[in-house]
């Protein structure tokens, strides 16, 4: 899946990733590949990213928003 987490000062990260765990209002979830279509509210926490190599990396975010379609995931971070 390519995942983009971009804020108003740069952008955090662009590539690929197998799953990505996201700090949602009501709870944590995680979107995996061929995951349906998805717009969300985020709140401040942190995103899990499990790269395609087996290495996971953590970004802090202060809220936001996600979109989920066609195996691409867009998140807008505070």
């Amino acid at each position: 899946m390519k995942l983009d987490i971009t804020t108003p000062d740069k952008q955090l990260f662009s590539g690929e990733a197998s799953l990505v765990q996201l700090p949602g209002l009501d709870g944590l979830f995680e979107v995996l590949k061929d995951h349906a279509p998805l717009v969300a509210a985020l709140k401040k926490g942190k995103i899990k990213v499990e790269l395609n190599d087996g290495q996971t990396e953590y970004y802090d975010i202060n809220g936001g928003t996600v979109e989920v379609l066609k195996n691409n995931i867009l998140v807008l971070a505070e």
